[in-house]
Order: structure tokens, then sequence, then C-alpha cells
């Protein structure tokens, strides 16, 4: 499981991005639970990406992308024909 990063704003727990969107009801929040529907969010956009990233090297280590058997833990996809 990925570390989640939480930011801390006027004591409520915030997702890394600050735009969320509840997956059940569609609502858009900034915090980490629906209080409509008590759905969990996700992030509304992307976030943004460099060629240039400074940072890619600690986020690596962090998902364990360079360890032994990372590839293994991905999700395969499935053929249409499967379904």
């Amino acid at each position: 499981m990925l570390p989640v990063v939480q930011l801390r704003l006027r004591g409520i727990d915030m997702a890394r991005q600050l735009m969320q969107k509840c997956k059940k009801c569609g609502a858009y929040l900034l915090t980490r639970e629906c209080k409509e529907c008590d759905g969990v969010p996700q992030a509304a956009a992307p976030m943004k990406w460099s060629p240039e990233d400074k940072h890619a090297h600690i986020r690596r280590k962090i998902e364990g992308v360079e360890e032994d058997g990372w590839a293994e833990t991905l999700p395969t996809l499935t053929s249409s024909e499967e379904e």
C-alpha cells in the first residue's frame, strides 16, 4: 500500500491534491470523505507532470518501484474477449 500524503488546514485532514471528486455522487470537495454520501473521493485532476521532475527519484523510492517484484503488484489488463 502506498503512503498517503495528508495536509492539515484549519484542523481538517486534506488530501495531497486539494480538489477532490467523490466516486459515488460526483460532488467536488476538499476533504478526504464526502459529507453528502460518505463516499471515497479521488483527485479531480491528474497531478502536474514535468520531464524535469526533480523529485521523481524520491517518489520511486517511496512507492518501491526499484524493489524486486514491484512489477508483479501491478494490475493486469483483461482482454475484451474475457468480458
